[in-house]
């Protein structure tokens, strides 16, 4: 197994990359002002990220290899892991917006970070700028830049926090932007999607498998679960776990019809663990009970 460098603060990550610190909860690191060095495996515990000015090859993040273009960001959750062990020796280049979760305490911008799900994309869905975009995150970054070689004082986290926020509220109309530039891609994915729900349903029996979950197609899609979900409701405007349920009402009422079988065992059979949960989820959608439901049919 190879050995993970592993970075609790941004001095350590700072110092890592061979610049001073401005401020002990949120940095701009310049990746060109690092020393060359080896691949390897990283994990840092606290936001991060990436802006690639330049191709520079191959990086592993999780189980996918993605290969950088001029102009990508790619966003880190506290505690991912990314890159790969080697020999190969490389100069870094680009900047690293980095960010500690302890310095979102107290603002709203801590109870809104689950907003930003693409912190857990996976590399290969990173997010590509336009040149106007581009521009704009070039700006950001000047605005925090100076905004870190200030002096600190009551004002400094309000504007940092403000301008952060703006940042992440533009890659959220970024990544809105190149969801439907991909379309064609993304309506593949939605009739994958679709095809393996009608096959779950069909040939997996629930009773050994239980109820699938968005991950289970994420998975078979290989694409990291909020990024699958996100898709899917841009495409479709229902999330995945909607039509997960639709699917699974559809098909138990296509076996309430079948009067040889008990509610119980249609219950088992489409994954439920308990049969009440099974009513109880029926009746939400529906209305009325599978019972009744039967009794009317």
């Amino acid at each position: 197994m190879s050995i993970i460098t592993t970075f609790d603060t941004i001095k350590q990550y700072c110092a890592f990359n061979k610049q001073g610190i401005l401020h002990p909860h949120i940095a701009l690191i310049d990746l060109s002002l690092a020393d060359p060095r080896k691949l390897q495996r990283m994990q840092f515990n606290f936001y991060l990220i990436f802006l690639k000015e330049i191709r520079c090859g191959d990086l592993r993040y999780g189980c996918n290899t993605y290969d950088y273009d001029e102009g990508t960001l790619v966003f880190l959750a506290p505690g991912q892991l990314i890159g790969q062990a080697g020999d190969e020796v490389y100069q870094p280049k680009g900047r690293a917006l980095a960010f500690h979760p302890d310095f979102l305490l107290g603002t709203d911008l801590a109870g809104k970070m689950d907003e930003y799900s693409f912190f857990t994309y996976e590399a290969s869905e990173a997010l590509h700028l336009a040149e106007k975009e581009r521009d704009l995150i070039e700006d950001l970054f000047r605005k925090i830049t100076n905004e870190l070689n200030q002096s600190i004082d009551k004002y400094s986290k309000r504007l940092l926090i403000n301008n952060l926020q703006l940042f992440l509220n533009y890659c959220i109309r970024f990544y809105d932007r190149q969801f439907i530039t991909r379309n064609s891609e993304n309506r593949s994915v939605v009739v994958k999607f679709e095809t393996l729900l009608n096959n779950y349903f069909r040939s997996v029996p629930g009773e050994q498998e239980g109820l699938p979950s968005v991950a289970y197609f994420a998975d078979r899609l290989h694409l990291s679960p909020n990024y699958f979900g996100d898709l899917i409701k841009k495409e479709t405007g229902k999330s995945p776990q909607e039509h997960l349920q639709l699917k699974l009402i559809a098909v138990a009422k296509e076996r309430l019809f079948d009067p040889s079988r008990s509610i119980s065992e249609i219950a088992y059979s489409l994954g439920f663990k308990h049969p009440q949960h099974f009513s109880r989820l029926f009746k939400k959608v529906e209305g009325v009970s599978p019972g009744s439901f039967r009794r009317a049919g």
